[in-house]
């Protein structure tokens, strides 16, 4: 089986639904599964033309569609895929809910994306997402499409040797004691304000690894704090290593507003680090408070859970043992096997009902 994962404008992107689908791609280099990344003939729209100016499809051969975007390129495939009757897969990574407080005016356009969102997702055979809470607010839109769970995930290989990153990551961003850190793009969805707000009621170093935008499109509060952050606050911007971050930091602080899974909550348990998350819908479909984890709605709360973990090195090796036994329930063999067995039920229903 010939299968197309597909993610529109990979070289320009970041993020979440970058590193979802190349961990897709990695889960299924040792199956039976035959992946092409391109849905063009010749890998590109360039040759794709060519191809056709020949007498040959625009579009490359394959059994499956499986698309991570919603793009311009993404709908074309969406369209040649029901004309030809191929299986078409579509990856809700995206949300409205998951748009707003990305930049600046996404919040406005959220119910924008919300409509085209409902229509785009509509066209699949099946809709691909990260969690329950995800299926759920697809449902509500209302999608009118089959909704399956995948988790998203954790690459361990990739973290492997973090530890060595430690001495000099802290000296390189003059960290101390024990570090709080988040990783990703620095944005308010992601709990920005509340990162630095619990910071200054602390005298933790605080650190987020992740790039950020400062210009037209940023937020108001990422201009705001990254601008201008708390005097123990460390925004690192984009890092070449991940494994540096993971290294350098101690306890993994996530105060997310709305995330449909969050990768690098599981790429921190895969290093055993404790973590404490905001308690929202999703995280609590994936992790328990006090076993893999600890759980905090307010700044006082986040605060104090920090300093709860400081002062109890048991409770962090526990959680931190914990997490690594949570993060290999969401291993690549788990992710290949599952989505082998989709794209063959997809394949066998879209045959039977030719």
């Amino acid at each position: 089986m010939r299968v197309l994962n597909y993610l529109e404008l990979e070289d320009r992107l970041r993020g979440g639904i970058v590193t979802a689908t190349r961990q897709q791609r990695r889960a299924l280099a040792d199956t039976p599964v035959e992946v092409t990344t391109s849905p063009w003939r010749g890998g590109s729209p360039i040759s794709g033309a060519s191809a056709l100016l020949g007498g040959e499809s625009f579009f490359a051969d394959y059994d499956v569609a499986h698309t991570n975007t919603i793009g311009p390129g993404t709908v074309a495939v969406a369209r040649h895929a029901r004309r030809n009757d191929i299986p078409l897969v579509l990856h809700g990574h995206t949300t409205a809910e998951d748009f707003a407080d990305s930049f600046r005016f996404s919040t406005r356009a959220a119910p924008a994306l919300k409509r085209y969102l409902r229509w785009f997702y509509s066209q699949a055979d099946l809709v691909l997402v990260p969690s329950q809470y995800t299926k759920d607010l697809l449902s509500s839109y209302p999608v009118d499409a089959p909704i399956e769970t995948v988790t998203n995930g954790v690459d361990a290989e990739s973290l492997d040797g973090y530890e060595a990153f430690r001495d000099e990551t802290r000296e390189r961003f003059d960290l101390d004691g024990l570090v709080v850190f988040s990783v990703g793009e620095v944005i308010e969805r992601k709990g920005l304000t509340t990162f630095c707000r619990v910071a200054q009621r602390t005298d933790f170093d605080f650190a987020w690894f992740g790039p950020y935008e400062t210009g037209a499109s940023a937020s108001e509060e990422t201009r705001r704090w990254v601008g201008d952050p708390p005097e123990n606050v460390t925004f690192t911007g984009y890092m070449d290593d991940k494994r540096a971050a993971f290294g350098a930091g101690d306890v993994y602080m996530f105060p997310a507003k709305v995330e449909n899974q969050g990768i690098a909550v599981l790429e921190a348990m895969a290093c055993g680090k404790p973590v404490v998350l905001r308690d929202i819908p999703v995280f609590r479909e994936f992790f328990t408070d006090g076993e893999d984890c600890l759980k905090a709605d307010t700044e006082t709360e986040f605060a104090e859970a920090l300093r709860r973990l400081r002062d109890d090195p048991e409770l962090r090796a526990r959680l931190g043992e914990n997490a690594r036994e949570t993060a290999a329930e969401h291993s690549l063999d788990v992710v290949g096997d599952r989505l082998v067995e989709i794209y063959r039920r997809v394949a066998d229903e879209k045959e039977h009902s030719l």
